[in-house]
């Protein structure tokens, strides 16, 4: 069995080991290299990729919860969405959330993944008490911001390269309510985008799909969704399921008249101005999860998606840039995310910047990697950094420009033996 990432690229064999207990997991680290973990697959590229992979998704157990301090204590395979399902009936949400909801702990923490609330509650590891990992000796080590501290900074956000995470304490959110109060202002062009961003800053959560293959004077136009719990006591919630791609599409299905369409439609419908609705907790934070194997729609060649973050100081003129460019190519994204971000934290490859980042899906084609490498100078002239977890094709040179401390994570990496016993697809391109 191989094991492929979200985006179906690239395709190549590896071993997958599974185990049942810790003394299984220290058995595979001790008689294997070029190891890295594996969770639910929802890293787009080859991150969590090796000729050797350890899959902890059966790992999926809660352990205790802290009723008073809000302290869940999980087994790295759980979740997100086993959290969502068990405790926001009880009026508790997760304090930093990804776009989706189908993603392990353990990846969250390999990733120090970021939500729509970063410019306010920062990374995933800011809600982390603690959490335990297998290193390359087969020891336990317990770390915090308090306790093994080098490990923390380079754990979180370390895409899996310094051992197996095995389980983690986190503090949930109390809320009073599984609805968002959500407010939509659809944007003309980027100016009034960037407005818009830093006049409703003040709400904890935003964020802006944006038309991609806009020109001229409409470039930068957007929705932008910003929100907060509601306090209306109701709790309800159960996970909502929509339509599953049942096949992967033709390859042709997907096309710059098809994105266009879609970005048109998708623009049109929203009134105009300000509008206010209330929403669910899916539908606010993970519309895609509705749509089981979404991927599927990009074809048998996969997609990549591209996300980048340029600092405040260059954000407007960066993406102005990267609009066209991207417009110029026609390779338009129906998925185009624009988000705001706070200050930076202390993890060695933590991807988060005070700026703004963009995502974009692309079907992977001829001429979309040349494209890509000139969306990479752009982002470098404007100094900002491409996200590890959603990359498959960044070189090392483009990548190191981007993270200042790239070295102590390497030296760390050399110094504790992780290189050979710890690697993915990934790390090797990149050099780390």
């Amino acid at each position: 069995m191989s094991l492929m990432s979200w985006g179906l690229y690239p395709k190549k064999d590896n071993q997958v080991f599974k185990f049942k207990n810790y003394q299984e997991i220290k058995e595979i680290i001790q008689n294997n290299n070029s190891l890295i973990s594996y969770g639910n697959g929802r890293s787009y590229g080859d991150s969590a990729l090796s000729k050797n992979i350890v899959s902890v998704k059966s790992h999926d157990y809660f352990i205790d919860f802290d009723e008073v301090n809000g302290i869940l204590h999980l087994a790295s395979g759980a979740m997100l969405s086993d959290v969502l399902n068990s405790f926001v009936p009880r009026g508790w949400f997760l304090k930093i959330t990804a776009g989706t909801k189908l993603i392990t702990v353990g990846g969250a923490i390999a990733s120090d993944i970021h939500g729509k609330n970063h410019h306010i509650e920062g990374c995933f590891s800011e809600c982390i008490k603690e959490f335990n990992i297998m290193v390359e000796n087969g020891d336990i080590l317990t770390c915090s911001k308090d306790k093994n501290i080098e490990l923390f900074r380079a754990t979180c956000g370390g895409m899996g390269l310094t051992g197996v995470i095995l389980d983690a304490k986190i503090y949930l959110k109390k809320i009073n309510s599984s609805t968002i109060l959500q407010t939509t202002i659809k944007t003309k062009n980027l100016k009034e985008t960037f407005d818009a961003f830093e006049e409703y800053s003040y709400l904890p959560y935003s964020v802006a799909w944006i038309d991609c293959l806009a020109k001229g004077k409409d470039i930068g136009k957007c929705l932008l969704m910003a929100g907060d719990f509601k306090n209306d006591g109701k709790l309800d919630y159960k996970s909502k399921n929509g339509l599953s791609i049942p096949f992967t599409f033709p390859s042709f299905a997907l096309n710059n008249w098809s994105v266009r369409a879609f970005n048109w439609l998708y623009y049109a419908k929203s009134p105009q101005g300000i509008s206010k609705q209330s929403v669910g907790i899916d539908t606010f934070f993970y519309p895609l999860d509705a749509i089981g194997h979404w991927n599927r729609i990009y074809g048998n060649g996969g997609f990549t998606q591209y996300q980048f973050i340029l600092p405040k100081e260059t954000s407007y003129k960066g993406l102005e840039e990267i609009l066209q460019t991207i417009s110029d190519s026609g390779k338009g994204s129906f998925l185009a995310v624009l988000k705001l971000y706070g200050k930076a934290n202390e993890n060695y490859l933590s991807f988060p910047i005070e700026g703004y980042s963009l995502a974009l899906d692309f079907k992977i084609e001829d001429g979309l990697f040349n494209l890509l490498d000139i969306l990479d100078k752009i982002v470098v002239k404007y100094k900002g950094r491409i996200y590890l977890t959603k990359d498959v094709r960044v070189s090392k040179d483009i990548f190191e420009q981007g993270y200042p401390q790239i070295d102590k994570f390497r030296e760390f990496r050399e110094k504790n033996n992780m290189v050979e016993k710890f690697s993915s697809f990934q790390s090797k391109r990149v050099g780390i």
